[in-house]
């Protein structure tokens, strides 16, 4: 319940330093779920692992992750921990588990926004975000998105591009493609902040992740 998570964060608060708990305070703040991702079959765990890392630059928390063929590895010395602070969502249990993910994330009002070099997409920079949230969905390093999620995405988009190359790496596309559109969201009216008990429920996460025997700690207070 609501006032029980209240409780436990302000007992456990009492266990990380007053700077630590005032930093979770702080980028909690800063976190929306306005805008996800979604990964489709990265298997080079360095990509992976930027990408994980720019999602916590720019206060993305979640993270959705497909694997119908690759096993979804991440490199720590890329990393660097970011996949301490944000929320997975794993889809492997399934034949078709782009096909679940897309409807998992539509049940939550996810608008599926495929990124592709195709001519008649929108540009980056004309993605609406008024219209709803979005999900981004990127593909695998050498195919990019399955046929499932073209046919089934409900707009597409492409990053625009002046050189010979035709796309991006994995990691570089994700960056920019958060950056422009956190930017256009930080400074609309739209709201794109967490509510109360989502606060609470990461709050509740990363102290948890923090605290050395905490189990034992939490056994505790409820004994008492």
């Amino acid at each position: 319940s609501y006032a029980m998570s209240r409780e436990l964060i302000d007992y456990l608060k009492d266990f990380v330093s007053d700077e630590r708990f005032a930093l979770f305070q702080q980028i909690i703040g800063k976190r929306t779920r306005y805008i996800t991702l979604a990964l489709e079959d990265i298997y080079q765990s360095q990509n992976a692992s930027a990408v994980i890392r720019s999602c916590d630059s720019f206060g993305i928390q979640d993270v959705h992750i497909i694997e119908n063929r690759n096993e979804y590895l991440t490199d720590k010395q890329v990393s660097l921990g970011s996949e301490k602070w944000i929320s997975f969502h794993k889809y492997n249990k399934q034949e078709n588990n782009s096909l679940n993910a897309i409807k998992s994330l539509r049940e939550q009002n996810y608008r599926i926004i495929a990124t592709s070099p195709h001519a008649h997409d929108v540009s980056l920079y004309d993605l609406e975000l008024n219209k709803g949230k979005v999900a981004i969905f990127l593909g695998n390093e050498l195919k990019g998105l399955s046929k499932v999620v073209m046919e089934n995405a409900d707009e597409f988009l492409n990053i625009p591009m002046k050189g010979f190359a035709e796309s991006f790496n994995i990691s570089v596309a994700a960056a920019l493609i958060m950056q422009s559109l956190t930017l256009k969201l930080y400074n609309s009216d739209i709201n794109w902040s967490l509510n109360e008990s989502e606060k609470d429920e990461l709050m509740l996460c990363w102290l948890r992740k923090s605290i050395k025997d905490v189990k034992l700690i939490e056994q505790r207070m409820k004994d008492y």
